[in-house]
């Protein structure tokens, strides 16, 4: 193994615990995701010379900690889950449990070295959980429309057109509250108006970009298509 290859930490989050796995070493440990398994992952990465920790985008439950990690000083690289597993494949890694998404986060950090960069506010947190529950709304509703269809009673069809309307209801309340949010920020409401003025961008995909993509407008073409886990990866 090459001197050069930086030690990396690779974290798989999930509500309960956080694996974590030391690339080039290969060392795998389990860790209780709560604040005193998080204290004494800080610990072991920091005795282990860890120059980055890389996880994947999780949602409520990475951002809780990355705080952590962004509160002991430690460098930390958020990547989109398209990304890792596009890696993994390319890697031959197709398994997928806890243990070795953990072993390909940290080959990943070590090998690729994904760029580092400072914690996001917590209006962005607040607006990319506002667009995760857009999602989830979207989701349901596309999958309340293709069941109406194939229904025959008509009570059940009251039932789907009267859960369509709450779910259109709920959307319009999260699109009011997503625009305020970015609307209290001058330079969010900036990098709106720019993504608007683009063809064939909308207002709700305006603000899903700049909750899930924060970095566009400060990197280039290349590394925004592989922060969207849209480049290739050899």
């Amino acid at each position: 193994m090459s001197a050069s290859i930086a030690v990396a930490a690779g974290v798989d989050i999930s509500k309960d615990h956080l694996d974590v796995a030391i690339y080039p070493a290969g060392t795998v440990r389990r860790f209780a995701n709560d604040r005193s398994g998080q204290t004494a992952l800080l610990r072991w990465i920091a005795a282990v010379g860890a120059a980055r920790v890389v996880f994947e985008a999780t949602g409520p439950y990475h951002r809780l900690f990355e705080r952590r990690l962004a509160q002991a000083g430690v460098l930390f690289a958020r990547i989109n889950p398209r990304q890792a597993r596009r890696f993994a494949e390319a890697t031959g890694k197709l398994a997928k449990t806890d243990r070795v998404d953990a072993a390909v986060l940290a080959r990943f950090g070590a090998l690729i070295e994904p760029e580092c960069r400072p914690l996001r506010s917590q209006l962005l947190d607040q607006l990319a959980e506002l667009m995760a529950a857009r999602r989830m709304l979207i989701r349901d509703q596309t999958a309340t429309l293709n069941r109406a269809k194939t229904l025959t009673l008509d009570l059940l069809r009251r039932q789907a057109a009267l859960r369509l309307k709450h779910i259109a209801r709920q959307l319009a309340a999260l699109d009011v509250e997503a625009r305020a949010l970015v609307a209290s920020d001058t330079a969010l409401a900036r990098r709106l108006a720019i993504l608007v003025s683009i063809p064939g961008i909308g207002e709700a995909t305006a603000i899903a970009l700049i909750a899930d993509m924060p970095e566009l407008g400060s990197m280039d073409a290349k590394q925004a298509a592989a922060l969207a886990g849209l480049a290739p990866m050899a």
